[in-house]
């Protein structure tokens, strides 16, 4: 589940993601009182950017909703603002089950909006540095296939000319 502002850390089989509590429970009591949940209300949820630094996010493990989704949107858009709220519920209730029987000093502690933000902002970078890495690699390739190129030397029996071994 990752976008520019969510993402999810799996950890040891756990697929956890971070909510805002005080929406989740809000969420919650609409529910009970079958009362609408709007798209706005499972942004605040999910959307840590908007939080006030001290607003605190507490973990849950996406596992308990039963399938697999790429991020938020896609969840919204396959199950609905309701549906997405209950999923994030069940996957609340998932982690605090603890099915896994990890231990209390193991398991992932809820955090500051402000510290979720620099765990995605430190996960970013990470990606650009990894998806930088992986642009030179594929120039590097290019630029080899080119100088492959370059030195074939035609045969003339309209066969195709061999192509010599790399060194590298």
């Amino acid at each position: 589940m990752s976008t520019e502002d969510e993402e999810d850390i799996v950890t040891d089989g756990q697929d956890i993601f971070y909510i805002c509590q005080k929406s989740l429970e809000i969420l919650k009591e609409k529910l009970k009182k079958a009362e609408d949940i709007t798209q706005e209300l499972v942004n605040e949820l999910t959307f840590p950017a908007n939080l006030p630094d001290e607003e605190l996010m507490v973990p849950v493990d996406m596992r308990g909703v039963g399938e697999d989704f790429d991020d938020v949107e896609q969840m919204v858009e396959r199950l609905g603002p309701k549906g997405t709220a209950e999923a994030f519920v069940k996957a609340k209730e998932y982690f605090d089950a603890n099915k896994d029987n990890e231990p209390d000093e193991e398991r992932p502690k809820p955090m500051t909006a402000a510290e979720w933000r620099k765990v995605l902002e430190d996960d970013d970078l990470e990606g650009e540095e990894e998806e930088d890495f992986l642009e030179e690699e594929e120039e590097d390739l290019d630029d080899d296939e080119e100088g492959e190129e370059e030195d074939e030397e035609p045969e003339g029996d309209d066969e195709p000319a061999a192509k010599k071994a790399k060194t590298a």
